[in-house]
């Protein structure tokens, strides 16, 4: 099944609160997305439905392929974000800035892009 940015931002939120928290249940991703509790339900059915999470006791798991795409977008997320910041552009700029390109770039220059930055190319 084919994931969205939207399913893509929901599965990154997801990893970062186990990261700080441990458990994560729909309401902690409500308040940390600031999304409504109903929109919050509809998204984790959806990915539920598609493979990407498990609901056990009201907590949230990301299965394999979930948190492998959720780990690849946070990794996106951190890369442009400090890239961003070290140009000097301020933290909610280089906040959104990630966000939304975090998505859009492809493997391909992703990988090429970071290795140029890296000095590994």
């Amino acid at each position: 099944m084919k994931i969205h940015a939207s399913g893509e931002d929901y599965l990154e939120a997801i990893l970062v609160l186990q990261k700080k928290m441990g458990m994560v249940r729909s309401i902690d991703l409500a308040r940390h997305m600031g999304f409504s509790k109903p929109s919050i339900s509809h998204a984790v059915g959806v990915l539920k439905n598609g493979g990407f999470l498990t609901v056990d006791d009201g907590f949230l798991h990301l299965t394999v392929i979930g948190r492998k795409i959720a780990e690849k977008i946070y990794e996106r997320h951190l890369f442009f974000m400090e890239q961003f910041i070290a140009a000097g552009v301020d933290q909610e700029t280089a906040e959104q800035d990630a966000c939304r390109i975090e998505h859009a770039i492809s493997d391909t220059s992703f990988r090429k892009l970071k290795e140029k930055v890296q000095g590994t190319d």
